[in-house]
Protein backbone atom coordinates (compact mmCIF):
# COMPACT_ATOMS: atom_id res chain seq x y z
CA UNK A 1 0.00 0.00 0.00
CA UNK A 2 1.39 3.42 -0.55
CA UNK A 3 2.92 6.14 1.88
CA UNK A 4 1.82 9.03 0.23
CA UNK A 5 -0.41 9.99 -3.07
CA UNK A 6 -0.04 12.61 -5.35
CA UNK A 7 -3.11 15.09 -6.19
CA UNK A 8 -4.71 18.66 -5.58
CA UNK A 9 -3.21 18.41 -1.95
CA UNK A 10 -0.42 15.28 -1.79
CA UNK A 11 -1.55 12.42 0.75
CA UNK A 12 -5.20 14.54 1.49
CA UNK A 13 -6.68 14.76 -1.96
CA UNK A 14 -6.81 11.81 -2.50
CA UNK A 15 -5.40 10.30 1.08
CA UNK A 16 -3.21 7.91 2.03
CA UNK A 17 -4.46 4.96 4.24
CA UNK A 18 -3.70 6.87 7.41
CA UNK A 19 -5.50 10.08 6.09
CA UNK A 20 -8.23 8.15 5.15
CA UNK A 21 -8.42 6.09 8.63
CA UNK A 22 -7.92 9.69 10.65
CA UNK A 23 -10.67 11.43 8.53
CA UNK A 24 -12.92 8.32 8.91
CA UNK A 25 -12.49 8.20 12.99
CA UNK A 26 -13.66 11.51 12.86
CA UNK A 27 -16.34 11.53 10.84
CA UNK A 28 -17.76 9.10 13.24
CA UNK A 29 -18.50 11.98 15.34
CA UNK A 30 -20.28 13.69 13.12
CA UNK A 31 -23.60 13.28 14.84
CA UNK A 32 -22.55 14.60 18.30
CA UNK A 33 -21.95 18.24 16.20
CA UNK A 34 -25.70 17.66 14.27
CA UNK A 35 -27.60 17.34 17.70
CA UNK A 36 -26.41 21.02 18.06
CA UNK A 37 -29.26 21.41 15.63
CA UNK A 38 -32.04 20.78 18.72
CA UNK A 39 -30.34 23.29 20.47
CA UNK A 40 -31.82 26.17 18.19
CA UNK A 41 -34.64 26.87 15.72
CA UNK A 42 -32.68 29.06 13.60
CA UNK A 43 -31.66 27.25 10.20
CA UNK A 44 -30.88 29.34 7.77
CA UNK A 45 -32.23 27.44 4.73
CA UNK A 46 -35.48 26.96 3.15
CA UNK A 47 -38.98 28.34 4.39
CA UNK A 48 -36.96 29.19 7.57
CA UNK A 49 -34.25 31.26 6.32
CA UNK A 50 -34.28 35.25 6.82
CA UNK A 51 -32.81 38.03 5.23
CA UNK A 52 -29.13 38.66 5.80
CA UNK A 53 -26.28 39.75 4.62
CA UNK A 54 -24.85 36.79 3.87
CA UNK A 55 -27.54 35.31 2.19
CA UNK A 56 -26.36 33.63 -0.96
CA UNK A 57 -28.74 32.80 -3.70
CA UNK A 58 -30.55 29.56 -3.22
CA UNK A 59 -30.01 27.83 -6.87
CA UNK A 60 -26.10 29.10 -6.58
CA UNK A 61 -25.67 27.94 -3.06
CA UNK A 62 -27.15 24.26 -3.90
CA UNK A 63 -25.23 24.07 -6.74
CA UNK A 64 -21.87 24.69 -5.78
CA UNK A 65 -22.37 22.94 -1.89
CA UNK A 66 -23.86 19.75 -3.16
CA UNK A 67 -22.01 19.09 -6.62
CA UNK A 68 -18.22 18.22 -5.07
CA UNK A 69 -19.62 15.51 -3.11
CA UNK A 70 -19.90 13.48 -6.36
CA UNK A 71 -17.10 15.67 -7.99
CA UNK A 72 -15.19 14.65 -5.25
CA UNK A 73 -16.10 10.67 -5.13
CA UNK A 74 -15.21 10.60 -9.26
CA UNK A 75 -11.97 12.22 -8.83
CA UNK A 76 -10.97 10.04 -6.27
CA UNK A 77 -11.98 6.81 -8.13
CA UNK A 78 -10.00 7.50 -11.07
CA UNK A 79 -6.90 8.96 -9.36
CA UNK A 80 -6.38 7.02 -6.31
CA UNK A 81 -6.39 3.58 -7.75
CA UNK A 82 -2.99 3.61 -10.17
CA UNK A 83 -1.12 4.70 -7.27
CA UNK A 84 -1.95 1.74 -5.08
CA UNK A 85 -2.06 -0.83 -7.54
CA UNK A 86 0.24 -1.97 -10.89
CA UNK A 87 -3.00 -3.18 -12.77
CA UNK A 88 -5.91 -0.71 -11.05
CA UNK A 89 -9.13 -2.85 -12.56
CA UNK A 90 -11.63 -2.45 -9.83
CA UNK A 91 -14.51 -5.41 -9.68
CA UNK A 92 -17.65 -4.22 -11.04
CA UNK A 93 -19.74 -3.77 -7.86
CA UNK A 94 -17.02 -0.97 -7.09
CA UNK A 95 -17.97 1.11 -10.67
CA UNK A 96 -21.53 0.43 -9.82
CA UNK A 97 -21.53 2.04 -6.53
CA UNK A 98 -19.78 4.78 -7.81
CA UNK A 99 -22.29 5.26 -10.23
CA UNK A 100 -25.47 5.13 -8.38
CA UNK A 101 -23.68 7.46 -6.01
CA UNK A 102 -23.23 10.20 -9.08
CA UNK A 103 -26.63 9.43 -10.32
CA UNK A 104 -28.58 10.33 -6.89
CA UNK A 105 -25.90 13.59 -6.88
CA UNK A 106 -26.39 14.06 -10.46
CA UNK A 107 -30.45 14.71 -9.72
CA UNK A 108 -29.90 16.16 -6.30
CA UNK A 109 -26.95 18.92 -7.18
CA UNK A 110 -27.33 19.64 -11.00
CA UNK A 111 -31.22 18.98 -11.83
CA UNK A 112 -32.41 19.90 -8.55
CA UNK A 113 -32.01 23.15 -8.14
CA UNK A 114 -32.86 24.19 -12.16
CA UNK A 115 -36.09 22.11 -11.67
CA UNK A 116 -37.58 24.30 -8.63
CA UNK A 117 -40.10 26.90 -9.68
CA UNK A 118 -38.09 28.90 -6.80
CA UNK A 119 -35.33 28.68 -4.41
CA UNK A 120 -35.30 30.53 -1.18
CA UNK A 121 -31.90 32.21 -0.16
CA UNK A 122 -29.30 30.18 2.12
CA UNK A 123 -26.80 31.60 4.94
CA UNK A 124 -23.62 31.31 4.11
CA UNK A 125 -22.98 29.05 7.44
CA UNK A 126 -24.82 26.65 5.77
CA UNK A 127 -23.64 26.53 2.44
CA UNK A 128 -20.11 26.08 4.14
CA UNK A 129 -21.28 23.27 6.41
CA UNK A 130 -22.94 21.40 3.48
CA UNK A 131 -19.95 21.99 1.40
CA UNK A 132 -17.64 20.42 4.06
CA UNK A 133 -20.13 17.36 4.48
CA UNK A 134 -20.48 16.86 0.67
CA UNK A 135 -16.20 16.65 0.63
CA UNK A 136 -15.68 14.91 3.40
CA UNK A 137 -18.72 12.18 2.51
CA UNK A 138 -16.92 11.89 -1.29
CA UNK A 139 -13.62 11.48 -0.18
CA UNK A 140 -14.55 9.02 2.35
CA UNK A 141 -16.91 7.08 0.00
CA UNK A 142 -14.51 7.42 -3.22
CA UNK A 143 -11.65 5.75 -1.33
CA UNK A 144 -13.27 3.07 -0.12
CA UNK A 145 -14.34 2.30 -3.07
CA UNK A 146 -10.63 3.30 -5.00
CA UNK A 147 -8.58 0.90 -3.02
CA UNK A 148 -9.52 1.03 0.91
CA UNK A 149 -12.33 -1.14 0.78
CA UNK A 150 -12.74 -4.79 -1.24
CA UNK A 151 -10.56 -4.45 -4.63
CA UNK A 152 -11.06 -7.97 -5.91
CA UNK A 153 -14.14 -10.30 -6.57
CA UNK A 154 -12.67 -12.25 -3.51
CA UNK A 155 -12.59 -9.36 -1.54
CA UNK A 156 -16.73 -8.60 -2.61
CA UNK A 157 -17.27 -12.51 -1.91
CA UNK A 158 -16.00 -12.59 1.49
CA UNK A 159 -17.43 -9.22 2.51
CA UNK A 160 -21.65 -10.38 1.32
CA UNK A 161 -22.82 -13.01 3.07
CA UNK A 162 -25.68 -13.73 0.58
CA UNK A 163 -23.62 -12.34 -2.47
CA UNK A 164 -25.07 -10.98 -5.52
CA UNK A 165 -28.19 -11.59 -3.88
CA UNK A 166 -27.20 -9.01 -1.07
CA UNK A 167 -25.88 -6.54 -3.27
CA UNK A 168 -28.70 -7.05 -5.84
CA UNK A 169 -31.01 -6.44 -2.78
CA UNK A 170 -29.38 -3.30 -1.69
CA UNK A 171 -29.58 -1.87 -4.93
CA UNK A 172 -32.96 -2.82 -5.27
CA UNK A 173 -33.77 -0.49 -1.71
CA UNK A 174 -31.44 1.98 -3.32
CA UNK A 175 -33.67 2.46 -6.33
CA UNK A 176 -37.27 2.32 -4.83
CA UNK A 177 -35.49 5.43 -2.39
CA UNK A 178 -34.77 6.77 -5.46
CA UNK A 179 -38.04 7.06 -7.41
CA UNK A 180 -39.88 7.69 -3.94
CA UNK A 181 -37.24 10.27 -3.93
CA UNK A 182 -38.03 11.96 -7.20
CA UNK A 183 -41.85 11.68 -6.93
CA UNK A 184 -42.26 13.15 -2.90
CA UNK A 185 -39.87 16.10 -4.33
CA UNK A 186 -42.05 16.98 -7.59
CA UNK A 187 -45.10 16.80 -5.23
CA UNK A 188 -43.63 19.69 -3.86
CA UNK A 189 -42.82 21.58 -7.01
CA UNK A 190 -46.22 20.72 -8.03
CA UNK A 191 -47.75 23.29 -5.23
CA UNK A 192 -45.32 26.15 -6.13
CA UNK A 193 -46.26 25.34 -9.94
CA UNK A 194 -50.26 25.23 -9.20
CA UNK A 195 -49.81 29.08 -7.32
CA UNK A 196 -47.93 30.29 -10.43
CA UNK A 197 -50.09 29.19 -13.00
CA UNK A 198 -53.12 30.70 -10.40
CA UNK A 199 -51.07 34.16 -10.35
CA UNK A 200 -50.67 34.12 -13.72
CA UNK A 201 -54.52 33.57 -14.39
CA UNK A 202 -55.42 35.78 -12.10
CA UNK A 203 -52.92 38.37 -13.23
CA UNK A 204 -54.31 38.08 -16.94
CA UNK A 205 -57.77 38.64 -15.67
CA UNK A 206 -56.64 41.85 -14.02
CA UNK A 207 -55.78 43.26 -16.72
CA UNK A 208 -52.23 42.19 -17.09
CA UNK A 209 -51.25 43.01 -13.82
CA UNK A 210 -47.81 41.50 -12.25
CA UNK A 211 -48.60 38.39 -10.71
CA UNK A 212 -47.59 37.75 -7.30
CA UNK A 213 -44.64 35.89 -6.39
CA UNK A 214 -45.11 32.70 -5.64
CA UNK A 215 -41.34 31.90 -4.11
CA UNK A 216 -42.94 32.46 -0.27
CA UNK A 217 -46.34 29.96 -1.07
CA UNK A 218 -46.92 27.15 1.14
CA UNK A 219 -49.28 24.24 1.27
CA UNK A 220 -49.46 21.33 3.48
CA UNK A 221 -48.94 18.38 0.66
CA UNK A 222 -50.97 15.61 0.34
CA UNK A 223 -49.94 12.81 -2.42
CA UNK A 224 -47.85 10.07 -1.52
CA UNK A 225 -46.43 9.51 1.52
CA UNK A 226 -47.15 12.72 2.64
CA UNK A 227 -50.45 11.53 3.55
CA UNK A 228 -49.05 10.09 6.40
CA UNK A 229 -45.47 12.50 7.25
CA UNK A 230 -44.39 15.99 6.47
CA UNK A 231 -40.84 15.28 5.37
CA UNK A 232 -41.28 11.62 3.34
CA UNK A 233 -38.54 12.86 0.85
CA UNK A 234 -35.87 13.15 3.82
CA UNK A 235 -36.83 9.25 4.73
CA UNK A 236 -37.55 8.17 1.54
CA UNK A 237 -33.23 9.45 1.10
CA UNK A 238 -32.43 7.52 4.05
CA UNK A 239 -34.00 4.04 2.39
CA UNK A 240 -31.62 4.84 -1.03
CA UNK A 241 -28.65 5.25 1.65
CA UNK A 242 -29.66 2.18 3.35
CA UNK A 243 -29.77 0.37 -0.02
CA UNK A 244 -26.43 1.58 -0.57
CA UNK A 245 -25.13 0.46 2.73
CA UNK A 246 -27.21 -2.96 2.31
CA UNK A 247 -25.24 -3.26 -1.43
CA UNK A 248 -21.41 -2.34 -0.02
CA UNK A 249 -21.69 -4.38 2.47
CA UNK A 250 -22.88 -3.48 6.62
CA UNK A 251 -19.04 -3.24 7.10
CA UNK A 252 -18.95 -0.59 4.84
CA UNK A 253 -17.84 2.24 7.20
CA UNK A 254 -17.90 4.98 4.94
CA UNK A 255 -21.35 3.57 3.98
CA UNK A 256 -22.83 3.50 7.57
CA UNK A 257 -21.40 6.91 8.37
CA UNK A 258 -23.21 8.53 5.32
CA UNK A 259 -26.72 7.26 6.50
CA UNK A 260 -26.13 7.85 10.24
CA UNK A 261 -24.83 11.23 9.32
CA UNK A 262 -28.19 12.06 7.15
CA UNK A 263 -30.32 10.95 9.96
CA UNK A 264 -28.22 13.09 12.72
CA UNK A 265 -28.39 16.27 10.53
CA UNK A 266 -31.86 15.87 8.60
CA UNK A 267 -34.11 14.63 11.69
CA UNK A 268 -34.18 17.39 13.68
CA UNK A 269 -34.46 19.57 10.77
CA UNK A 270 -38.16 17.74 9.93
CA UNK A 271 -39.03 17.86 13.73
CA UNK A 272 -38.78 21.26 13.55
CA UNK A 273 -39.86 21.96 10.32
CA UNK A 274 -43.71 19.91 11.58
CA UNK A 275 -43.71 22.77 14.48
CA UNK A 276 -43.58 25.17 11.82
CA UNK A 277 -46.14 23.93 9.78
CA UNK A 278 -48.37 23.59 13.27
CA UNK A 279 -47.83 27.29 13.90
CA UNK A 280 -48.07 28.62 10.09
CA UNK A 281 -51.50 25.91 9.50
CA UNK A 282 -52.81 25.13 12.37
CA UNK A 283 -52.70 22.07 14.45
CA UNK A 284 -55.93 20.84 12.96
CA UNK A 285 -54.72 21.02 9.62
CA UNK A 286 -51.41 19.25 10.17
CA UNK A 287 -53.70 16.51 11.71
CA UNK A 288 -51.81 13.49 13.08
CA UNK A 289 -48.68 13.71 10.32
CA UNK A 290 -45.63 12.58 11.86
CA UNK A 291 -42.73 14.53 10.89
CA UNK A 292 -40.30 12.37 9.36
CA UNK A 293 -40.58 8.53 10.64
CA UNK A 294 -44.22 6.91 10.44
CA UNK A 295 -45.07 5.38 14.30
CA UNK A 296 -42.10 6.90 16.19
CA UNK A 297 -41.63 10.50 15.11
Amino acid sequence: MATSTVGLIPNWYPPTRDHYDLILSLWKWFPAFASLQWATTWYGMGKTSLPSPFNLPGRLAWLTMESPGFLTLLYTFYTLPPQLFSHPDLPWQNKVLAALFCIHYFYRAILFPFLQPSMAPMHLSIWFSALTFQLINGTLLGSWLAGYGPVTQHDWDTLLPFGTLQFTLGIAIFYIGLAANYYHDDELREIRRRENHRQERLAKEAGGTKKKDVGRHYEIPKAGLFKYMLYPHYFVEWVEWFGFWTAAGYGCAPARCFLLNEVASMLPRAVRGKSWYVERFGEEKVGKKWAVIPGVW
